[in-house]
C-alpha cells in the first residue's frame, strides 16, 4: 500500500452505511432498539478506530475507518432473521458482514490489496484468537480492529446493565439469566490470566467475566490508554459481585491493565 495514492473520499460509503441502518427499520420499538444499538455502536467503533490508528499513516488509518464501519453489518439481518445477536444461535455475524461487503461491491473503489485486507479484518473480528501467517498489515488492522470493537461492547454493556429493564436493547445480554455470583470456570479463566470461553458462561455476571478478561487480547497502546480513561475496569468491577474472589480477580486485571501501561510508555510503538 503506497501512501502516494490518492486518498478517496469516503462519504459515499459513510452515506451507503447510513441508507443501510434505515432500510432496517421497523415500528417495532423493542427491535428498532437493537437496530439502533448496533448503528451506534459501529459509528463509535469508526470514531475509536481513528483514534488507536492515529500515528499510523494516512491510509492505514482510512483502512481501519472502512473495516470498523462495515465490521458489523451482519447484526442487521442477524437480529431481523434470528432475534438474537448470540452467533452461537445463529450464525457468524463476521462471515455475513464480509459476504454482504462482497454482495454490495462496497470496496470496488479500492486496490485488490486492500480489499482483501479488509475483507480478513472484518471476517474474523470475532475470532476468539488473532491467526497466524497472516500479512503484516493484515493482522495490524484486524488487531485494530478488535481493540476498537472491545472499546465500545464495553460501553454497550455498562449502559446495558446501568439501564432499567424497560430501557434495554433485549439482543445486548445474549440471553444469559441475571443469576448471583459467577462461575468457577470462567473465574479460574481470569485468574490464570485467559480469556473467557463464551462455552463456559452460566449468567450475566459470567458474561461480565468474559469481558473482563477481553483485558488480556488488547492490542495498541493507545486502547489501552482509553481503557484506564474511561474506566472500563472499575465500571465493570462495580457491577459485579462484591465477594473476596471477585475483588481479588479485578485487582489482578487491574495490576495488569497497569503493568502493560507502563511497558507501552518505554515502547510506544509496540
Amino acid at each position: 500500500m503506497s501512501e502516494a495514492v490518492p486518498l478517496p473520499d469516503l462519504a459515499p460509503l459513510r452515506d451507503w452505511f447510513t441508507s443501510y441502518c434505515n432500510s432496517f427499520r421497523t415500528p417495532d420499538r423493542e427491535v428498532q432498539r437493537n437496530f439502533d444499538l448496533k448503528e451506534e455502536h459501529t459509528r463509535n467503533v469508526c470514531r475509536d478506530a481513528l483514534l488507536i490508528a492515529q500515528g499510523m499513516g494516512p491510509r492505514f488509518e482510512m483502512l481501519a475507518e472502512i473495516a470498523a464501519l462495515c465490521h458489523d453489518l451482519g447484526r442487521f439481518p442477524q437480529f431481523r432473521d434470528h432475534h438474537t445477536f448470540k452467533d452461537s444461535d445463529s450464525l457468524n455475524h463476521a462471515h455475513l458482514s464480509a459476504q454482504l461487503m462482497k454482495q454490495h461491491q462496497l470496496l470496488e473503489f479500492l486496490p485488490g490489496e486492500e480489499r482483501a485486507c479488509i475483507e480478513i479484518a472484518v471476517r474474523m473480528h470475532n475470532a476468539f484468537q488473532v491467526p497466524d501467517g497472516l500479512p503484516a498489515v493484515t493482522t495490524d488492522l484486524l488487531r485494530l480492529l478488535r481493540d476498537a470493537d472491545k472499546l465500545d461492547i464495553w460501553r454497550v454493556f455498562i449502559e446495558y446493565f446501568n439501564a432499567p429493564a424497560d430501557q434495554r436493547a433485549s439482543g445486548a445480554g445474549l440471553g444469559f439469566p441475571d443469576l448471583p455470583g459467577c462461575s468457577a470456570e470462567p473465574l479460574a479463566a481470569v485468574t490464570a490470566g485467559k480469556m473467557v470461553q463464551l462455552s463456559t458462561l452460566k449468567s450475566l455476571n459470567d458474561f461480565k467475566l468474559l469481558q473482563v478478561s477481553w483485558i488480556y487480547d488488547i492490542n495498541y497502546p493507545a486502547t489501552l490508554r482509553l481503557i484506564r480513561e474511561r474506566s472500563v475496569l472499575e465500571r465493570f468491577r462495580a457491577m459485579l459481585p462484591q465477594d473476596g474472589e471477585v475483588l481479588d480477580v479485578m485487582a489482578q486485571v487491574g495490576r495488569y491493565l497497569e503493568r502493560r501501561l507502563r511497558e507501552s510508555a518505554h515502547f510506544p510503538q509496540q
